[in-house]
């Protein structure tokens, strides 16, 4: 049998869902004889390449994000949202309330952590898009993985699920039943 290919990607989000995805720890073992992790935020790879699944955390907040989207739909046979901001846009979408000025201004001249109390110009940040998108309003989805982040238990059992080319229920696993 030949293994499937698997790349992750984390968008507008905090890399929690990828913790979680580290935190399925030896049964990683189990998905590495199946498939080959060809990109991921801890794989070096520069451009998403064609792949069976793609795990997408984050939602799209800004044009390079939702350029990368429409480039990873466009590669991927499968595609997963994967965790609550790709799912329904979570916390990254509480800015969907303010204009795009406050949320640079509140980030970069205010806050107390940053010595610069300046915002970079645009060639420094990502263009912001005006409205944070949860991935399905932007590209078909085939799956979903809810969760904030997403337990280790969910993340092995669908990706175990789609490597055996079976269709995951969450149900079965004491979820909400997505697909």
């Amino acid at each position: 049998m030949k293994k499937k290919t698997i790349g992750t990607v984390w968008l507008a989000g905090c890399s929690g869902c990828h913790m979680s995805l580290l935190d399925i720890d030896e049964r990683m073992l189990e998905v590495l004889k199946l498939a080959d992790i060809v990109k991921s935020p801890i794989v070096d790879g520069k451009e998403f390449p064609e792949v069976d699944i793609a795990l997408v955390e984050g939602a799209v907040g800004s044009e390079e994000h939702l350029d990368e989207i429409l480039h990873i739909r466009a590669k991927a046979k499968i595609v997963v949202s994967f965790g609550d901001c790709a799912v329904s846009g979570n916390v990254s979408s509480m800015r969907n309330y303010l204009k795009t000025q406050e949320v640079l201004a509140r980030s970069y001249e205010e806050a107390e952590s940053n010595d610069s109390k300046q915002i970079p110009n645009a060639a420094e940040i990502l263009s912001l898009s005006h409205r944070v998108h949860p991935l399905h309003e932007v590209v078909d989805i085939d799956y979903y993985i809810p969760g904030c982040p997403p337990s280790a238990d969910t993340i092995f059992y669908v990706l175990n699920e789609l490597l055996n080319d079976r269709v995951p229920d969450l149900a079965v696993i004491g979820g909400p039943k997505h697909g």
